[in-house]
This record gives structure tokens, C-alpha cells and sequence, in this order.
């Protein structure tokens, strides 16, 4: 049976990294998968999902307007996939969220989306809030906050290295730009709201 997850963490969890050995299992197998990403994080290379490990595998490019229901019934089209895998799945809309869940139900094809739950000031994404909302199965992805305890939050950090607590909730970065921490040391650095 068909299934809509949602693999959902912080920043350096690991999501992409997942998300490349899951497609390599799926292929060693004889699988084909559809690997798809946001058309402006090109941070390892337009179409690209790449990890901060190395790994890296092209990708079909999703856009704000674009239809995933439509993207996959196409790609189905054109021969047999097992799983359809979503990188950086924060940035979906609350639309393309139902169509990827109309995607596992009418199209009977898995689909794994991998993304952050929360930004830098501690709010849900649209689409990690309808993956939250919507998705079959939840798996949390951990990582550590530099005190061992578990991270479950991030901050955006401005030129001078401190937290910034306004601006935009998009804003592609990695390590230069995001730390991931607990909840108590997300407060420490933002101050209590």
C-alpha cells in the first residue's frame, strides 16, 4: 500500500543524506525512483540533491507552480517508478502537498518527502505544516544541539555571527548561515518572546 511520509528535522540532520540511500537501495534493487528538489536551491547544482557528506544524484525540479500530481503522473508515463522522493519539502506549497498526496492515492505510488519542520524563528513551514497535517507516517530525523541534547530548532545567523530573530522565511544556506540547537539554547540565543 501506497504511503505519503514525511521525514521531517533541523538543519544537519541528514534528511538529503537519507533521502540519496534510500534511491541507491531502491536502484541496487532494480528500482527506479523520481527524485525531486526545489528549483532554487542550487546549492550542489541545479537539479542536484547532494548532501554535506559528498553523495549527490540529479533530480527533477519542482517550482511554485508547478503541479506534482501532474510531474509524477507524467513521469509514470513513461515507464514504472517505486517511489517518488521529495528533497527540501519545507518549501512545498499547501497545494503541492495534496497533490502529492492525490499522487499515493490515485497513482498508488509511494512518495518520501524529506524538510525542516520548523525556520529560524521557531514557526512551521507551509508545507511541512500540510505534511504534518496530511502524511501517512511521521519520522523524525535527530541531530544534537552542541550541549548533546537533542536539536529541535535552528537560528539564522546574521554577519556578525548572532541570531536573527526577522526576515525572510526562505533563505538557502548551510553551516555558514544555520545552527541547529535545543529548544533551551534557541531561546538563550533569540531571547524568550
Amino acid at each position: 500500500m501506497a504511503k505519503l511520509y514525511f521525514h521531517y528535522s533541523t538543519m544537519n540532520a541528514g534528511k538529503s543524506t537519507l533521502l540519496l540511500q534510500a534511491a541507491h537501495n531502491y536502484q541496487e534493487m532494480g528500482m527506479e525512483t523520481y527524485l525531486l528538489t526545489a528549483d532554487f536551491d542550487d546549492r550542489s547544482g541545479t537539479g542536484q540533491i547532494g548532501s554535506r557528506i559528498g553523495l549527490a544524484k540529479d533530480a527533477d525540479i519542482y517550482g511554485k507552480a508547478d503541479d506534482l500530481f501532474e510531474m509524477i503522473s507524467a513521469r509514470l508515463g513513461k515507464g514504472p517508478i517505486a517511489c517518488v522522493m521529495v528533497d527540501e519539502a519545507q518549501w512545498l506549497s499547501k497545494a503541492q502537498v495534496w497533490q502529492l498526496a492525490r499522487a499515493v492515492d490515485d497513482l498508488k505510488v509511494p512518495v518520501m518527502s524529506y524538510g525542516l519542520r520548523v525556520d529560524f524563528r521557531g514557526e512551521l513551514f507551509p508545507g511541512s505544516a500540510t505534511l504534518l497535517a496530511l502524511a501517512d507516517e511521521l519520522r523524525e530525523v535527530r541531530t544534537i544541539c552542541h550541549c548533546g541534547k537533542k536539536a529541535t530548532m535552528v537560528i539564522r545567523k546574521g554577519a556578525d555571527g548572532k541570531a536573527l530573530v526577522d526576515g525572510d522565511q526562505v533563505q538557502v544556506g548551510g553551516n555558514e548561515t544555520y545552527v541547529s540547537l535545543c529548544r533551551k539554547h534557541f531561546r538563550e540565543a533569540i531571547g524568550d518572546r
